[in-house]
């Protein structure tokens, strides 16, 4: 059996491309305790069934994907606990963060993402998990993010058959298969229009479930009745690709609670423009980096959050691109100018009149002083009205 599928069924790997990242780590197989050990070289490597399996460097198995070491490291780096708190991940995809944040003990996440299927089945079965696919975190709002969690939680309820409301056909229709009996009478006539106006209307029903244009009735699926969808989070984190932060963060700031923090991955080749980025979607020039910091921290600083820390993420992308992790709290306080007084107003105006009274004769002097020192006429008059740039330049042909 292939390597990668060989960890993937005996449960070291939760997908084949996390077999692969653990296989890159190293891993050795043998038949019997006795037996020396064989590494793994590629993925393709045959593995015969039974065979017992030791991992070089388990790390990569810890979560469903890197991005939990990613997280893991953020978290650790900032000193922030998620124990005990309802978390947001933003760009959930297979739930790489996800699983880190259950694993250090949040007691519930609910995870956005633009994509459908992507979220491994394990977090998808867990009660602590919500998952909200086809879902653009731009248009993010705390009433549309409630009512697609109820969605998420809910289940079609299908149409049952319910003989008893049927109409019933005519005696004779239905003892003689359709011919008329000899006690047939003109009352029966209706019954039989009933049984195929009935036909009709399920044929209609029947199409236009088909064609996706049925009135749908959801209910909540067993045991999600008590799931809490409010809109209010303690911690949000995110993993985005493909769209800049200062689109997303100020729909994603709503959703905070009073002094609740935010911890989001940034990747600079999708806050930049394209002509700063190098081959390869590879930011080269590390001095961009610093306007990346500049552009996100203006944002949040706007949306009236605190940044508490910027770092680097422990892990590269996997493009190969600097990643980094930006610290805010919610609750700063953003400073508004200063009303004047109106004892200051009243002191103020001498000032400017004073800075709009007319240049005395010695001063316009001394500036055609400074004039005629320009090489180039047109320079020297530059910015004079009418008149006076026309001596001026009488001035210079002297």
């Amino acid at each position: 059996m292939r390597a990668d599928v060989f960890l993937v069924e005996a449960g070291h790997a939760a997908t084949r491309s996390q077999a692969q990242r653990l296989i890159a780590s190293g891993v050795e197989w043998r038949l019997t305790p006795l037996a020396p050990w064989k590494k793994v070289a590629k993925n393709g490597d045959d593995i015969p069934a039974g065979a017992e399996l030791q991992l070089l460097d388990a790390a990569e198995a810890k979560y469903i994907s890197r991005g939990g070491l990613k997280l893991e490291g953020a978290l650790a780096a900032t000193g922030l606990s998620v124990k005990g708190l309802r978390c947001l991940d933003v760009g959930q995809s297979t739930g790489g963060f996800t699983d880190c944040l259950l694993q250090a003990g949040a007691t519930q996440v609910i995870g956005l993402d633009v994509g459908h299927g992507q979220l491994h089945e394990r977090l998808k079965n867990d009660e602590r998990v919500v998952c909200v696919e086809g879902f653009n975190a731009r248009a993010l709002t705390p009433e549309l993010l409630e009512k697609a969690c109820d969605e998420a939680l809910c289940e079609v309820i299908e149409e049952e058959e319910d003989n008893d409301t049927q109409p019933v056909a005519p005696y004779a229709w239905m003892r003689n298969g359709g011919q008329v009996d000899e006690d047939y009478d003109d009352s029966d006539d209706a019954k039989e229009q009933d049984v195929e106006s009935f036909k009709a209307e399920r044929a209609a029903k029947a199409k236009a479930r088909a064609e996706g244009l049925a009135p749908v009735e959801l209910r909540r699926k067993p045991g999600t009745e008590n799931i809490d969808i409010s809109p209010a989070f303690d911690f949000v984190t995110g993993d985005l690709s493909f769209i800049s932060l200062t689109l997303v963060l100020p729909a994603v700031v709503q959703l905070l609670k009073p002094h609740g923090q935010l911890l989001m991955l940034v990747k600079p080749q999708f806050e930049l423009q394209p002509g700063q980025i190098g081959k390869g979607g590879i930011v080269r020039d590390t001095a961009l980096y610093a306007e990346v910091e500049k552009r996100i921290r203006d944002c949040l600083g706007d949306l009236g959050l605190s940044v508490k820390q910027w770092l680097d993420s422990p892990i590269e992308g996997g493009d190969g691109n600097h990643e980094f992790f930006v610290w805010a709290q919610q609750g700063a306080e953003v400073k508004a100018p200063a009303p004047v007084v109106a004892d200051e107003a009243a002191a103020a105006r001498p000032a400017v009149k004073a800075a709009a009274k007319r240049p005395s004769r010695a001063d316009i002097k001394a500036q055609r002083a400074k004039q005629e020192l320009y090489e180039d006429p047109e320079v020297a008059s530059f910015g004079q009205p009418g008149p006076a740039r026309s001596k001026q330049k009488k001035r210079n042909e002297r």
